[in-house]
């Protein structure tokens, strides 16, 4: 059964959208009774702030794909890859960002596979989900349900938070119901764990446990900070190392879905690794963490903001950078067009540098969400060598679906049935309007321009 609720392995074990302002995480402790015959309880903020956590359960299937040797092909007449089926069940939990429209923040990977979603309130009321997009890199997913008299929680600004901030996990932990946990942050900008493709993580003590993903991280203001994520832990309990995704970068991504129904993810344009000391001393900065610029990428969004080999960023928007992980993780969670405040070391001295970001595509999970003949392939908003816009294909794995229809790497995509094709969205919309049995697509492959057919 899929796991719902991710472990690092053995020793590492839309525009208008209303998610609530943003707050200061360290604002006064409201809480506290006046009262001298009363004892201190956080009790009256689990009691706002509980009803917008929800259960979520899931049933689907777990499809599994394996490519048959070649030897069986030939002599035995094999297919290609042999399918197989496995039903799964599981349980997690999310959040109520916003009760008028019914959304619900949870984990990609609580709801990934899933044929049925149901979430439930703590009020007792059940609702079928519908799932209104995801993000697997940074496994954030958005649900939706049609229901009245929701609870929603307002949202922090996660950038405030401070290591040793008091914060409270909200959950469903092993199937029990609802259970709340405290402690406090004990790092940020946590990366480099390899449970994901972009990693900044908030990292707590407060107990997580199975079942606690897409749960809520909260404030002592009962407003939210993180989604619980993934923990550290040899035998997957919880050993005090908890992680969350911080909730400004799960805003960022959720607008996105709503505006567009996927992630335009930004994209920057560099190379490079984190700061160390040796670094930090050879490029005459002051700090010994931040990215470090190693390559730029012509005609990106670095390159056009007049960023160069050498520079050394060390914030991004005003808030310090830790590592280069951190800051992919910023600029992959913003979406394609957005403008960002870069401060840079560059020659010994500090400057800021207004970029806009490029679209990084889409990918390869969401080209076979598109349409599973893309499975295996990126697809990106480009040009072929003659100027003109398109889709540019790449990294075709061998055998993939996108191979076998006859995909190359560096193939442009200009047309699909005759109508003009420039960038990932037409590409989208054309093949969700076609009606057909049959898709043809028109490519340009170096100099020669050729039809690939996709049969539905």
């Amino acid at each position: 059964m899929k796991a719902i609720f991710r472990q690092i392995a053995v020793c590492i074990t839309v525009g208008s959208l209303a998610l609530g302002a943003a707050t200061s995480a360290s604002a006064s402790i409201p809480f506290f009774s006046s009262s001298k015959d009363e004892v201190p309880s956080l009790a009256p903020m689990i009691e706002r702030t509980s009803p917008a956590v929800v259960s979520i359960a899931v049933e689907g299937t777990q499809v599994t794909r394996r490519q048959v040797p070649e030897m069986f092909r030939e002599f035995f007449g094999a297919p290609d890859e042999q399918v197989s089926e496995r039903p799964f069940r599981g349980m997690g939990s999310g959040v109520i960002i916003n009760a008028a429209e019914g959304y619900v923040v949870t984990n990609n990977h609580v709801v990934d596979n899933a044929d049925e979603i149901i979430v439930k309130l703590t009020d007792g009321r059940e609702f079928t989900a519908k799932k209104l997009g995801a993000d697997k890199q940074s496994d954030i997913a958005l649900l939706k349900i049609e229901a009245d008299d929701l609870s929603e929680v307002a949202l922090a600004n996660s950038d405030q938070l401070r290591v040793g901030d008091f914060v409270v996990a909200i959950g469903n932990p092993f199937g029990l119901g609802q259970t709340v946990t405290s402690g406090i942050v004990s790092a940020l900008g946590r990366s480099g764990l390899n449970i994901g493709g972009l990693e900044d993580f908030i990292q707590t003590d407060a107990a997580i446990n199975r079942g606690n993903s897409g749960g809520a991280l909260v404030n002592l203001n009962g407003e939210l900070v993180g989604i619980n994520t993934a923990i550290f832990g040899p035998n997957g309990g919880n050993v005090g190392i908890g992680f969350a995704i911080p909730s400004n970068m799960m805003k960022s991504l959720v607008n996105q879905i709503v505006e567009f129904g996927e992630v335009r993810r930004g994209l920057l344009g560099i190379l490079g690794r984190d700061v160390d000391a040796g670094i930090a001393e050879a490029m005459r900065s002051k700090s010994n963490k931040g990215a470090f610029i190693e390559e730029v990428v012509a005609e990106s969004a670095a390159a056009k903001a007049g960023l160069s080999a050498g520079d050394i960023i060390t914030e991004i928007n005003g808030n310090t950078l830790s590592s280069f992980d951190e800051l992919r993780a910023k600029v992959g969670s913003m979406g394609a067009g957005a403008e960002v405040d870069l401060t840079i070391v560059r020659d010994g001295e500090e400057q800021v540098v207004e970029v806009t970001l490029g679209d990084a595509g889409i990918t390869p999970e969401v080209a076979k969400e598109m349409h599973p003949a893309f499975e295996g392939s990126e697809l990106n908003n480009g040009q072929d060598n003659a100027g003109n816009a398109g889709v540019v294909v790449t990294n075709v794995e061998v055998r993939s679906p996108a191979a076998r229809i006859g995909l190359k790497d560096d193939d442009v995509i200009i047309g699909l049935n005759r109508q003009r094709v420039n960038n990932v969205a037409d590409l989208r919309r054309l093949i969700e309007a076609n009606e057909g049995n049959v898709m043809a697509l028109n490519v340009k492959r170096g100099s020669s321009t050729i039809y690939v057919v996709i049969r539905q």
